[in-house]
Parts: C-alpha cells; sequence; structure tokens
C-alpha cells in the first residue's frame, strides 16, 4: 500500500508557510523545533519531492512546496468537514463554527451574537477571527473559516451570501460645525475636510460610493486604523466623517462633542452580508445562524 503523508505532517507544514519561521512554527503547533523540522523532512521523503529550499539558517518554500501547502488545506478543511458532518447528524446546532467578521462590524455587534448563540445553541461554539474583507475571503475560500460577516457589495461571487440588514451612513461632524457649510453639496466642502479609514477597510469604499464623494480634493491625506481614531480626529474639529449607524447605536460618540445627521446622498448606506461556502454541508446551521444575526442587526441598524 503507498505510503500516505500523516496530517500532523500536513498541519506542520502550513504552519511552517503562515509563520516562515521554523521556531515560531513549532511554537504555534506546540512541539519542538527538532521535531518539527525532522516531520518536514519526513514529509518530503514521502512525497519523493523538495518542498523547501534550505541555505543554512534560511529556507524558502519551493513552487511545488506552495503546491503542496495549498493542497494541504483544501484537504483539511474537507477532513474538517468530515467530522463535523458525522458530529452533527445528530444535531446540526452542535461542535464549531468558525466566524470571521470584519473591523467596522465585530466590536459593534459580536458580543450580542455571541451571547444569543449560546443563549439559543448551548450546544455551539463559536470561534471568531476579525480581520479584512480580503483576508478572511481569502481564510473563507483556504477553509480557515466557516462563515464571514461583512459589509456589501463586495466581490463574493465564489459563495452563498444571505443578505440580513441595511447599515445607514450618517454625516459626523463636531456641534460647532453644525450649520456650517456641510449642510450643502460636498462641492462646496473645504478641501482636506473628509476623514476616512485606511483604503483596506471596505467602509472607505463604500462611504465613497454611496455618499457620492468623486473629488479626491475633499478627502484629507491622513487615513485612521480604526473608527474610534477616526472619531477622535473629528473631534478635534479637523473635519467630518461618515460612520454606520450600528457604530453609533453602540455609543461610539459618547465623551464627545460630535453630532451626526442625514448625509446628502439619499440611500446611503451599506448591507450586511453572511458568506458561507456552497460546497458546505452545514447549511441548515448556517441559515439558522443568519437568521439569529439577522434579529441581531436588526437591532444594531436601527435608526
Amino acid at each position: 500500500m503507498k505510503k500516505l503523508p500523516g496530517i500532523k505532517q500536513l498541519q506542520y507544514l502550513i504552519a511552517l508557510h503562515h509563520h516562515q519561521h521554523f521556531g515560531r512554527a513549532a511554537e504555534a503547533s506546540f512541539i519542538s523545533q527538532s521535531t518539527l523540522s525532522a516531520a518536514i523532512a519526513n514529509l518530503e521523503d514521502i512525497l519523493d519531492a523538495q518542498l523547501l529550499e534550505r541555505d543554512h539558517k534560511t529556507f524558502m518554500f519551493t513552487a511545488l512546496g506552495n503546491l503542496v501547502v495549498a493542497k494541504s488545506r483544501v484537504v483539511l478543511a474537507q477532513l474538517d468537514e468530515l467530522l463535523e458532518e458525522v458530529q452533527n447528524q445528530r444535531n446540526p446546532m452542535a461542535g464549531t463554527v468558525r466566524l470571521g467578521c470584519i473591523p467596522t462590524i465585530a466590536p459593534f455587534v459580536l458580543s450580542d451574537i455571541v451571547t444569543q448563540v449560546n443563549k439559543n445553541y448551548p450546544q455551539l461554539q463559536l470561534l471568531l477571527r476579525e480581520d479584512t474583507s480580503d483576508n478572511l475571503l481569502q481564510a473563507l475560500s483556504d477553509g480557515q473559516i466557516d462563515l464571514l460577516l461583512l459589509a456589501l457589495p463586495y466581490e463574493t461571487s465564489a459563495f452563498h451570501i444571505e443578505y440580513l440588514a441595511k447599515d445607514a451612513f450618517k454625516l459626523i461632524m463636531h456641534k460647532a460645525l453644525k450649520g456650517d457649510v456641510y449642510d450643502k453639496d460636498i462641492d462646496f466642502w473645504p478641501d482636506n475636510s473628509i476623514f476616512l479609514l485606511e483604503r483596506e477597510h471596505c467602509l472607505t469604499g463604500h462611504t465613497l460610493q454611496v455618499c457620492h464623494i468623486k473629488n479626491n480634493k475633499k478627502i484629507h491625506p491622513f487615513y485612521a486604523t480604526s473608527l474610534h481614531t477616526l472619531t477622535q480626529m473629528i473631534n478635534s474639529k479637523l473635519g467630518v466623517t461618515f460612520l454606520p449607524q450600528m457604530a453609533i447605536n453602540k455609543g461610539i460618540l459618547a465623551a464627545t462633542e460630535l453630532v451626526y445627521q442625514p448625509p446628502a446622498s439619499a440611500n446611503a448606506y451599506r448591507e450586511i452580508g453572511l458568506a458561507w461556502r456552497r460546497t458546505s454541508h452545514r447549511q441548515q446551521c448556517y441559515q439558522l445562524l443568519a437568521a439569529l444575526i439577522k434579529e441581531v442587526l436588526a437591532l444594531a441598524c436601527n435608526e
């Protein structure tokens, strides 16, 4: 019988690829560095292929090594699904679900989602991961997470999308600026007056699109890393920004002198959706979770 790679060997290979360092990969895998090195070498012997190019204390993955890593992720994801399917035949709302969420949603709803899941489905454990849309979509594709709560529109054609809520945008300013030029069309606003998040956050793209910000001169070159940083910048009377309703409802403007109003653009909102792989066997579980999250979002996004 053909000798096959072991599951642990594939897991160690993926860990090494992720950390790009034997010591950190070994620590993350709870084994010694020598054990990890031996496991990778043994995997190369089994496959009769070079996965790493080694040079004293440095290494790099070969093209074939990168391919094996990608295939290993798929194999392990399918194995996880097999185990979950067997375990969940008796109860679809038991076991573990890995939920990813973007930073402009996570702080405002994840706590409520976890509370409701624990209450309604006590045998189900949520494992949470917060990251950007691009990183989480890749993780969903690779089988590293099961569900992704994200803001739309976004390129998600490879996945099933359950639309859950509309989250309105509000124009945020210091109360001293209320009734100033910001009550007029954006074309009349001062240059560099609009503060936004870093471009890697999808909220920035959604804001530019739905609020019809077409003149780049109006956008300040400073980009914040979080909504809380953005709020502090606006509280210093440096300009204005746009925030989603769920952030306002969760008190992001508390202890500030900021006020908000609807933007001039009609229908200025983002949609919140839940994404999962079409091939997943846990459709019933995901549909029930989508219904639960929809109820949480209805309160979070209420105007």
